[in-house]
């Protein structure tokens, strides 16, 4: 069976789509689905320290706490301002305030994996939260660990929200390209799996989420920690964020492990 338990080496910077339309709000992005069944305690607000404000890289970009591609659901610091401007004057999407919420909307609503719906754990750690999101058990078991979501707090004050910025990888990882490197494309994708039969599709994302910027499948895959690879063609503007995406399944689910990386695109 192909379906294992991920959660720790890390396709983010160390351990660990945004810009692709500046006008998409993230304040208008879609909540988590109400028909998680595991619920996880919210983030704490008070007590948690600011994270560093979002600096720029080279190519002209945000970061987030200095070090992080921002990935969902807000592309710049800017749109978190609008959105806590509306938030403390209205409660306008609190959810954005909980990490396991956060997780499970960037899975279900900007990914698509709409059979991914339980929140399995979530640990913060000051500005750093990880949430293990995945799949019901088969016969009513503890639900299977699709991903661990690493989020970071983003912007200023008490109410900065979550930010998706990368993944925790162990049986199935991206490795290639490289977190916050500069590509174009064609790109090379590519990472290690642990498996039986593993079917790898593989997404470019952007802003928005209205679909796509590119996708490949299937790359067939397998082993005891063996390497896939594949090319991905797709369009985006010069300089933005995007959030590359490999998922796996196929045994009991239709997505049973995922992975992502954030890189930005080459200027021209």
């Amino acid at each position: 069976m192909g379906f294992l338990a991920a959660a720790a080496c890390g396709t983010g910077p160390g351990s660990s789509p945004a810009a692709e339309s500046a006008a998409t709000s993230a304040a208008t992005s879609t909540g988590p689905s109400s028909g998680s069944s595991l619920a996880v305690p919210s983030a704490a607000v008070t007590g948690t320290p600011a994270p560093s404000p979002a600096l720029a890289t080279p190519s002209g970009g945000p970061l987030v706490a200095g070090r992080y591609q921002p990935l969902w659901p807000f592309a710049d610091e800017t749109q978190v301002r609008d959105w806590q401007r509306s938030y403390r004057a209205g409660g306008h999407q609190p959810w954005h305030l909980d990490a396991g919420q956060t997780a499970l909307a960037f899975t279900q609503g900007y990914l698509g994996f709409k059979g991914i719906d339980q929140l399995v754990d979530s640990t913060v750690d000051g500005a750093h939260a990880r949430v293990s999101v995945g799949i019901r058990g088969e016969g009513g078991g503890r639900p299977g660990i699709a991903s661990v979501i690493h989020l970071v707090r983003f912007g200023t004050g008490g109410d900065a929200p979550w930010e998706v910025v990368g993944t925790d990888d162990t049986t199935f990882s991206l490795t290639t390209p490289r977190y916050g490197s500069s590509v174009s494309s064609p790109v090379k994708v590519g990472g290690k799996i642990t498996g039986v039969d593993e079917s790898v599709r593989v997404q470019a994302r952007g802003a928005g989420g209205t679909g796509p910027l590119g996708e490949r499948c299937c790359v067939s895959a397998g082993g005891e920690n063996r390497p896939w690879s594949t090319t991905l063609d797709f369009r985006a503007a010069p300089g933005r964020t995007v959030t590359i995406v490999a998922s796996t399944g196929g045994h009991i689910a239709d997505v049973e492990r995922f992975a992502v990386t954030g890189v930005r695109t080459a200027p021209r």
